[in-house]
């Protein structure tokens, strides 16, 4: 694999690429090396050459925080995408919530067992992408990649929208401003993400203690009461229950389950981010993924319990875990922590995708599928391009939406079913490659898990298909050939470069720096002075047009150099029309015609302003030249920033 990388040293603010190490590919020792490296440095030995960066990383607490919040929060929908699909069949219909949250609770623990090995398999992290590079190929695991991206993506427009539907359900006033508050609530979001992962998992450990909390007591109180305390929540609702029937077909229970499958969710999100814990960070990971999926089960189990307990029906603008709230704790201030808890955590739940999609993204970049901007750290260990592009993209869909989480919640299922099938499928061709202790089991586990959610992809995309499921069956190949084409594209740059040939020796050739200029100044000295240290020759060119006052310009000009005599000549460019950078880029072109051995500098002095405000004073000229001279020759464009504040120090200096 070649890459382009960026110059070190550079000034600025401490931006450093990334560099996780590249998925082990099948047949190879990297893996159990991998794993026995994991291993080796989980001795309390290990702390004494921390890594500088350790402290901007996870511990099992905070990563349960920062990459399990979309997952937990999940059973706010999950329970609900359920009901509704099983209202359509009435009360017989409402009686199957809980055999099939319990298939689904079963999935759950295939889904977890797999991805605790995905973790120790592949530590630098990708996840779904990982396991289907190395086992399914380059093409397969872009299929992957490019779901668990749609899936980030949705994750978060649909977190936000569910968690402000969570807020118009304890106050019903809030409905008709949605779309502002989630755009407010992401804006809120992407500000903590940008200050760091470790920053932003210290900020939602409450919430997430709270929501948690909230559920298993909301949970508990109900599982001793035989009656709801209170429907006040529902009441005035319309009824989304339909008819009563008789039978349920087995065409309605797989619909409910893979509609409740919306709730798994953020399962893989800590296989994706294995590089942001600490070390031992596959132990950290593993106890990480183990934890969540017990938490989740126990709540999407409890809640599925209390559904068929109270026999709930499903209502219009007021969510099933409202309900059950009201049911279990009455409508009182245990109803609003269990609303308030839901709606923080719904709203933070996004911090899963600023979590997973940018290192995932680095990957990508990495491999040459994405622009390698993306691999760029900053010095809070922040992919800070894949945290704006994250954030836009899904700003997008909450406009396209309007703040309405059934719009997306089709959406977000599709991607997610996919990148579980990529993934279970790899681990299975895993496990015959590898052949390790009981890896006929789990291969089994695994092809059962790949079975169950391709089947779920399946019945999502054709039941969903007119609802806007049509958007991610175009967006995913889309995403694909997108990841094609940028590699062929970096394909061909590492080519004409020569990236990784040893090149020719160096060799001297003829400089010539060319100074453009309009006007005798302070500004014009430097750029001179700059010039005459570059090159060999050096040469001014001023751009004249043919009206008269241009040529009075001119003239003035020609007076006021020959007056300096600095000892270079001045060479004007005529043109019929007002334009610099054409008449620059063609005389730039004949000495390239005329001495192609000639290295040619053309050097754009320009005034870097005391204020930001103050570049809207400019008139943006070299940026223009360097524009015309960059796209029509091969000429080195140099920019030299004369800095005012800097110059008046030293003229202060230099005459006290």
């Amino acid at each position: 694999m070649t890459t382009l990388s960026t110059p070190s040293g550079r000034s600025g603010p401490p931006e450093t690429p990334s560099t996780p190490a590249a998925p082990s590919t099948p047949g190879t020792a990297s893996e159990p090396a991998a794993e026995s490296e994991a291993a080796a440095v989980s001795g309390p030995e290990c702390g004494a050459q921390a890594d500088p960066g350790e402290r901007h990383r996870l511990t099992t607490l905070q990563g349960l925080a920062a990459l399990s919040l979309d997952a937990m929060a999940s059973v706010a929908y999950g329970p609900e995408a359920i009901v509704l699909v099983l209202a359509a069949a009435g009360g017989v219909g409402l009686g199957h919530t809980l055999p099939v949250t319990l298939a689904i609770a079963v999935l759950l623990a295939v889904l977890v067992a797999s991805y605790r090995q995905v973790i120790a398999a592949f530590p630098d992290g990708g996840g779904s992408y990982a396991v289907a590079r190395a086992h399914l190929g380059r093409r397969t695991g872009l299929v992957a990649a490019a779901s668990l991206i749609l899936d980030y993506v949705l994750n978060v427009a649909v977190s936000v929208t569910a968690g402000v539907a969570a807020l118009t359900s304890a106050f019903p006033g809030l409905y008709e401003h949605r779309l502002p508050l989630c755009l407010g609530v992401l804006v809120l979001v992407t500000g903590v993400n940008l200050r760091g992962i470790v920053d932003s998992a210290k900020a939602f450990v409450v919430p997430t203690a709270v929501f948690v909390g909230s559920i298993l007591t909301l949970i508990a109180v109900g599982l001793f009461r035989t009656a709801p305390v209170s429907t006040e929540a529902a009441a005035g609702h319309a009824s989304a229950l339909g008819e009563s029937a008789t039978t349920v077909g087995a065409l309605l229970l797989l619909k409910a389950f893979a509609s409740g499958c919306s709730a798994l969710t953020g399962v893989e999100a800590v296989a994706n981010a294995v590089p942001s814990f600490r070390a031992p960070a596959v132990r950290r990971a593993q106890r990480t993924e183990v934890t969540l999926g017990v938490l989740l089960g126990v709540m999407l189990i409890g809640l599925s319990v209390l559904i068929g307990r109270f026999h709930l029906q499903p209502v219009e603008g007021v969510t099933v875990l409202a309900q059950l709230a009201d049911a279990s704790l009455g409508h009182g201030w245990g109803f609003y922590v269990v609303q308030f808890a839901t709606v923080v955590l719904l709203a933070l739940a996004a911090n899963t995708s600023f979590g997973g999609l940018p290192v995932l993204m680095s990957l990508l970049a990495r491999d040459n599928h994405l622009p390698h901007l993306f691999r760029l750290k900053a010095d809070r260990e922040v992919h800070r391009h894949g945290v704006a592009v994250l954030a836009a993209v899904a700003a997008l869909l909450l406009l396209f939406s309007g703040g309405d989480t059934n719009t997306l919640v089709p959406l977000f299922a599709i991607g997610v079913f996919v990148g579980f099938t990529v993934c279970q499928t790899g681990m299975v061709i895993h496990w015959r490659v590898r052949r390790t202790g009981r890896w006929r089991l789990k291969a089994a586990l695994n092809g059962l898990g790949a079975v169950l959610t391709g089947v779920s992809a399946i019945v999502v995309t054709a039941t969903k298909f007119t609802e806007g499921a049509w958007l991610i069956v175009i967006a995913l190949p889309a995403l694909v050939v997108l990841f094609e084409r940028v590699h062929r594209a970096y394909g061909r740059i590492d080519e004409r470069i020569g990236l990784g040939l040893v090149p020719q020796p160096p060799r001297r050739e003829r400089s010539l720096v060319i100074v453009p200029v309009s006007h005798l100044s302070r500004l014009t000295c430097e750029a001179v002075n700059a010039a005459v240290s570059l090159g060999d020759e050096v040469r001014a060119v001023t751009v004249t047009h043919p009206d008269a006052e241009d040529r009075a310009e001119s003239r003035a000009l020609r007076r006021d150099w020959e007056r300096w005599n600095p000892g270079i000549d001045l060479v004007e460019l005529h043109s019929e029309h007002r334009t610099i950078g054409r008449p620059v880029s063609e005389y730039v072109r004949r000495i390239h015609r005329y001495h192609p051995g000639t290295r040619v500098t053309v050097l754009i002095a320009e005034v870097e302003p005391e204020r930001l405000w103050q570049r809207l004073l400019q008139n943006q000229r070299g940026a223009v030249l360097a524009h015309a001279v960059r796209r029509d020759t091969e000429a080195v464009i140099c920019r030299l920033r004369f800095r005012l504040t800097d110059t008046e120090q030293a003229s202060k200096s230099r005459n006290p």
